[in-house]
């Protein structure tokens, strides 16, 4: 069976080299690279996030990533965000008092965690559907969160027959967002890249999406 093919969108943020060798490990051909053309022609585009938000959102937009991410996934095209690159994705971020604009591609506001030990960093465990394909198989396994920012409110309203996007909650001081499958656009708050044997799994996961 022949390998998708993924972009990891390099747009200047963190170490990514461990995401890379990690979706090697799952079973994609992977390419570090911020080209728009291979980024469009890909399989799959996965958007890594490290830091703040505001500073996310300005080093994509640098690399025109915000309009990658919104043309691939009009045209159905699948793309992951993981950590603060699944926090851009909605409509707002504020950190610090300041309050930057996400890429919207669902409502509602990521804010600081409502909890007395920050960051959130460590192993955790998920609440998610049965009916999940990211999580299949692994609905009982703890994932990697290094994190002091989330969504926690999901105000999504899909209408027939457009089918119901399924959302994995964690808890650390208050339930939050651990994930979401939305037709194309799938996003995690924790690292599968650092999750061990359960994260490689999960990317399998997701790259049997891709096929």
């Amino acid at each position: 069976m022949t390998r998708p093919s993924v972009v990891v969108l390099d747009y200047g943020t963190g170490n990514v080299h461990s995401a890379v060798k990690a979706l090697e490990r799952a079973g994609a051909d992977v390419e570090l690279t911020a080209d728009r053309s291979a980024a469009m022609e890909a399989d799959g585009l996965l958007v890594p996030g490290v830091g703040a938000f505001s500073a996310v959102m300005a080093a994509l937009k640098g690399v025109r990533g915000d309009e990658i991410v919104d043309r691939r996934l009009a045209g159905g095209r699948p793309v992951m965000g993981i950590c603060v690159g699944m926090q851009v994705l909605f409509e707002h971020g504020i950190e610090r008092g300041v309050d930057t604009e996400g890429l919207g591609e669902w409502p509602g506001t990521v804010t600081e965690l409502p909890a007395s030990v920050l960051p959130h960093m460590g192993w955790n465990t998920i609440d998610a559907p049965d009916d999940s394909v990211l999580f299949e198989g692994l609905h009982d396994e703890r994932f990697y969160f290094v994190h002091s920012y989330a969504a926690m409110e999901w105000t999504l309203d899909v209408q027939p027959p457009f089918p119901q996007p399924r959302v994995t909650w964690s808890e650390h001081g208050a339930p939050f967002l651990a994930a979401v499958e939305n037709g194309p656009l799938t996003a995690t708050q924790f690292h599968p890249e650092k999750s061990a044997d359960a994260g490689i799994r999960l990317l399998s996961n997701w790259l049997g999406t891709l096929r």
